[in-house]
């Protein structure tokens, strides 16, 4: 069974005021409540009480602005999404309980895609995995990156930079692990690209599986879709 990254640390005293703000801006206004265990995760993103709050601001105008509440399963942008196996956030979860986001690369053109509209299926994908979690016991994500029959065409730095930017902005301290399976050598090229975006912390939550014992130490290969 593979390990949990240690959560990074905060005080007990940016907490307590990190909640004290976020309470005379909830009792305003309902909408901008955030419950404590994502108040912890912003603290740990974000390092101090200040910083995390107005993250959280930041967050909670965004989600209102880009309207998250109306990407649901029957929104046209996410059904032609998913009609086109573009992701799929899976019933079963990894081995430590996570939820499940996988991708698989090879329905996806580069020179064939709306970005703000694939940008707002990720969005989609993002919130419904996160609505799986059970927070008291692990409030992360694991999203697999499954590269088999990859080609250039496939890799859409746009996409992946968005992604990160999300992960990094509005789902702090959410990914859990990333599993790249079935990467060819072409891409070890794009990596290098792409590990240069990342920060440390980031950058060693992602993990090249190389084979199905590999892969055993993070998720049963079953729950891997072979429809898509």
């Amino acid at each position: 069974m593979s390990d949990q990254t240690p959560p990074r640390s905060f005080s007990e005293a940016d907490l307590k005021d990190l909640k004290e703000r976020m309470k005379l801006i909830a009792d305003a206004d309902p909408n901008q409540y955030h419950n404590e265990l994502s108040l912890k995760r912003y603290l740990r993103a974000f390092k101090t009480a200040d910083a995390a709050f107005q993250a959280i601001l930041k967050t909670n105008k965004w989600r209102n602005e880009y309207n998250v509440a109306s990407l649901t399963k029957d929104n046209p942008i996410v059904k032609k999404h998913m009609e086109a196996n573009k992701a799929r956030v899976l019933r079963h979860r990894d081995m430590v309980g996570r939820p499940v986001i996988y991708i698989p690369a090879k329905n996806h053109n580069v020179n064939d895609r709306d970005i703000d509209d694939l940008t707002k299926f990720i969005v989609y994908c993002l919130e419904e995995a996160c609505k799986k979690c059970f927070e008291e016991v692990v409030d992360n994500l694991c999203i697999v990156f499954d590269l088999k029959e990859f080609g250039l065409s496939c890799m859409d730095y746009q996409v992946i930079k968005n992604l990160i930017w999300l992960l990094s902005r509005h789902y702090p301290e959410r990914l859990g692990v990333c599993l790249v399976l079935n990467a060819p050598a072409l891409f070890s090229g794009c990596w290098g690209i792409i590990k240069g975006w990342l920060d440390e912390n980031t950058s060693s939550k992602v993990t090249f599986v190389n084979s199905e014992e590999e892969l055993c130490k993070y998720l049963i290969p079953d729950i891997l879709p072979d429809d898509i």
